[in-house]
């Protein structure tokens, strides 16, 4: 009697655990506003290399000469490896644009928040850092819309 108990109990562990995991994964449309872009320049200040998606931190100085903090969601680190983007290419302090989407909640705590669809470096190169396929807008930065 008590495997059975045990049997069931890392089964319905399992099944909880793994619909934490999708829980904690959201669409586009649940945190972004699509009728909300945005765009920022700034420095980046900090970057988190992590599932399921990679967040950049920046610096955005306003008219006044203050600063602003953003977190822009990229892709998963997979993706943006793929789309050439590493831990190197973004040393703390790098100049960026970042074409995106504000969140919905715009209190800006701890920081402001966007998705970020394409990022452009100083050279002018610019590569997609959002995720396809999470329901963000068909707005011409996904080249695989094109």
């Amino acid at each position: 009697m008590p495997k059975r108990y045990l049997a069931l109990l890392a089964i319905g562990f399992l099944a909880i655990s793994g619909s934490w995991k999708a829980w904690s994964h959201h669409a586009f449309s649940a945190e972004f506003d699509k009728d909300a872009p945005v765009t920022l320049r700034g420095k980046v200040t900090k970057i988190e290399w992590i599932n399921p998606h990679a967040w950049i931190h920046l610096a955005v100085e306003q008219e006044d000469g203050s600063t602003v903090a953003w977190m822009v969601e990229g892709g998963t680190p997979n993706t943006l490896l793929r789309a050439g983007v590493n831990k190197n290419s973004l040393p703390i302090g790098t100049d960026i644009v970042v074409r995106g989407y504000q969140s919905k909640d715009a209190a800006c705590r701890p920081a402001c928040k966007a998705n970020g669809r394409d990022l452009v470096f100083a050279d002018g190169r610019r590569i997609f850092m959002g995720s396809s396929g999470t329901g963000a807008p068909k707005d011409g930065y996904d080249p695989r819309d094109k």
